[in-house]
């Protein structure tokens, strides 16, 4: 799994002109899942997100009581290395990547972390402001062969 945090301020997305998810001071995490994602990638992520010391005197989200935007965002596995039109065949399909979205969600909200979030396979509009700029690229461990 990959994911793209920014510190804010306050953020929010919406769908057709509707808000579905906001936040005060937090993050907002854009999370993209690969074939290979599993559970254990998800609690990872999830853990790491709530537990990173990023917000404002290295406190994370748990120990500052922050709360937590995530957005499902396929084009983190977009390929631009060649052409001029990205390959989108490293992102996993839908029916594999939303309960893994799900289970960061989950993850995070087991931590008391507030959490809210976008539409999962929606046209979303995101909005922030940032809080920094701080902004970070996560992803999970790769695991090691047996």
């Amino acid at each position: 799994m990959r994911a793209v945090l920014q510190r804010v301020t306050h953020a929010q997305v919406s769908v057709a002109g509707e808000v579905v998810g906001s936040i005060g001071p937090g993050l907002v995490a854009l999370v993209g899942v690969t074939h290979t994602d599993t559970e254990a990638d998800a609690a990872w992520l999830a853990r790491k997100i709530a537990d990173l010391r990023i917000l404002r005197e290295e406190t994370s989200v748990v120990d500052a009581g922050a709360e937590v935007l995530v957005v499902s965002q396929f084009t983190l596995y977009g390929q631009a290395r060649k052409g001029r039109r990205p390959s989108w065949t490293e992102a996993a399909p839908g029916a594999v990547a939303e309960p893994l979205v799900d289970a960061v969600v989950r993850g995070l909200r087991d931590r008391g972390v507030l959490t809210a979030t976008g539409s999962f396979g929606a046209d979303m509009a995101v909005e922030l402001v940032g809080d920094g700029p701080v902004t970070l690229v996560l992803e999970t461990p790769t695991p090691t062969p047996t």
